[in-house]
């Protein structure tokens, strides 16, 4: 291997690792605004009611309004500060334009992309005549082409609807979508074929560039997009899920504007310093190996997709070992592909490895190391909040069998022996030692027997920062000691399936809908009583179901979390 491409492996295997860890903050700290929310899938419409019925309708609703208006004026303070996750929008969308940036990188240096970079750059510098002209046309090729994928970005949000992006988060359907989409995009990667758009349509386009002016530019970019979609429409896709998976209106644009501006980027500095084209490594067989590795890394975050989906519905197919296994599967056939020991169709041999890539590929092999222990119940805490949650692992040397429900504590003892729902969230994250609760009247009458506030936590099967939380916060001596013994601990999953009995099936008061679900029911009662549909979401109240204290999202800032159950204590002891 030359040393120009030991150079470019350089550089194409540390966007390749910054990549991965950047997805993986995607889906485990970034933009959550609405990845952990709630599918609406579950809500039917029902007949128009008559005049009388309407009438009393309004009656209850203003009656309820009049009830909680208290509770509202606590909680909006907390609600407007609050996302999904206990971070502000703009945050959120900065990380996803993070994600976006990194993955066009990735896409840039992909072979149906890269390769154009010497030829634009000279086309500019010929056809303008001065740099000066060289520079400006370059820089409107540039914005075309972030012009075409942010409007892109824009037509998904009004295709699908912002209503329609908060709901997509849990959507079984639209989970196995983007599970088995990733799949195809990873096979394309690796070599099984490849996705393209009309060739008429490249043809047409490319007709269309050799017009003069703005024109001529924008249909050299339109091209260049289309053409290299073969290489750039997986990368799309593997960046555009995380911003679905956020619900933001604006997520799908900010992370194409992301992405186009790290594709763009090149083609306006090299057109205006044309020399540093020199010190780039050309063309070559390292190429394919960024689309492999791609592939890979494709086929290993689809697995997260399918497991929300698993979750959610209660299949009990795709547990933690399984996901883990496949996994380390991945992990040595990457770390096996970067020492040259096997190869694709469309590769080339590796006559010798370089120093780079004899670290990556170390590097490789120990990660999928690490993994191993997983499969024996260790908790992995780096990649914890991507992988299905530990309860539902079959094997557990941690605790002897596994996803056994801890014992409560003495100060714990009730008259309930039987909790609602209990085998329905058998397989929810547990922190060993705190005793759970699924049902919200169930803990009013807990609470009234050993009086004591509840923390009712809004959480959800898919809700990332609820396991960090879970994972992180809730072990802690301090928070747990507090939680354990100070506290009736209640959960509510917001995006459960499980269809409720008959009778308990309602149609409800804010949207006029039919609520057939366990989540249905508990996202329509937080939306309705404390105006927010966050997860995690905690609301302390007391027995008579009154706030205590102002609610909370996410806090992974343990004396702050501390202060806040302290304050939950105190004002229900008052």
């Amino acid at each position: 291997m030359t040393s120009a491409a030991g150079r470019g492996l350089f550089r194409y295997t540390f966007l390749l690792i910054a990549l991965f860890f950047t997805s993986a903050l995607g889906h485990v700290n970034a933009a959550q605004k609405a990845a952990d929310t709630v599918s609406t899938n579950d809500v039917q419409f029902t007949e128009a009611p008559s005049a009388s019925q309407q009438l009393a309708e309004n009656k209850k609703k203003a009656d309820s309004v009049a009830k909680t208006k208290a509770d509202s004026a606590k909680t909006t303070v907390a609600s407007a500060k609050t996302t999904a996750d206990g971070t502000d929008s703009p945050k959120s969308l900065w990380q996803l334009f993070i994600i976006g940036f990194v993955g066009g990188f990735a896409a840039f240096l992909l072979p149906c992309v890269y390769p154009m970079l010497p030829l634009t750059v000279s086309f500019f510098t010929k056809r303008g005549g001065t740099r000066a002209n060289a520079i400006w046309q370059s820089c409107l090729y540039g914005f075309s082409i972030i012009f075409i994928y942010v409007v892109f970005g824009l037509l998904i949000t009004i295709i699908f609807g912002p209503a329609a992006l908060n709901g997509l988060a849990t959507n079984g359907i639209f989970n196995f979508f983007f599970f088995l989409m990733l799949v195809v995009f990873g096979a394309s990667f690796l070599g099984a074929f490849e996705i393209t758009l009309p060739s008429s349509l490249a043809n047409k386009l490319d007709a269309n560039s050799d017009k003069g002016g703005f024109a001529g530019i924008f249909f050299m970019a339109a091209t260049l997009v289309v053409v290299s979609f073969s290489c750039t429409g997986p990368a799309i896709g593997g960046v555009l899920s995380s911003a679905f998976t956020k619900g933001d209106r604006l997520a799908p644009a900010v992370v194409m504007f992301g992405f186009s501006l790290a594709i763009a980027l090149p083609f306006t500095i090299f057109a205006t310093f044309p020399s540093a084209l020199k010190s780039l490594p050309k063309s070559g067989g390292w190429l394919n190996s960024v689309k492999v590795i791609l592939g890979f890394i494709e086929i290993a975050f689809a697995l997260k997709f399918l497991s929300n989906v698993d979750l959610a519905y209660h299949w009990n197919l795709i547990d933690r070992e399984v996901v883990l296994s496949i996994w380390i599967a991945i992990g040595i056939l990457m770390s096996l592909y970067l020492i040259g020991k096997i190869k694709f169709s469309h590769d080339s041999d590796v006559q010798h490895l370089t120093v780079t890539r004899t670290f990556f590929a170390m590097a490789a092999f120990a990660f999928t190391v690490y993994m191993i222990p997983g499969l024996w119940g260790a908790p992995l805490k780096s990649i914890s909040a991507l992988l299905p949650p530990l309860s539902t692992q079959d094997f557990d040397l941690s605790s002897g069998l596994g996803s056994a429900s801890p014992a409560a504590s003495p100060g714990n003892t009730t008259t309930i022996k039987e909790k609602k729902y209990e085998e329905v969230f058998k397989r929810l994250p547990k922190v060993k030692g705190l005793d759970d609760w699924y049902d919200y009247d169930q803990a009013i009458e807990v609470s009234k027997q050993l009086k004591k506030p509840i923390l009712t936590d809004f959480t959800g099967w898919n809700c990332v920062n609820c396991r960090l939380m879970e994972q992180n916060v809730f072990p802690n001596p301090e928070v747990f000691k507090r939680l354990q013994n100070d506290f009736v601990m209640l959960q509510l999953v917001i995006d459960d399936k499980t269809e409720l009995p008959a009778n308990e099936q309602f149609t409800s008061a804010l949207s006029g809908k039919k609520i057939t679900t366990i989540g249905g029911k508990w996202i329509d009662f937080e939306i309705g009583k404390y105006n927010s549909n966050a997860q995690p979401y905690y609301v302390i109240i007391n027995e008579k179901g009154e706030t205590l204290v102002p609610p909370q999202g996410a806090n992974q800032n343990i004396p702050e979390f501390v202060k806040y159950l302290d304050s939950g204590i105190a004002a229900y002891k008052k």
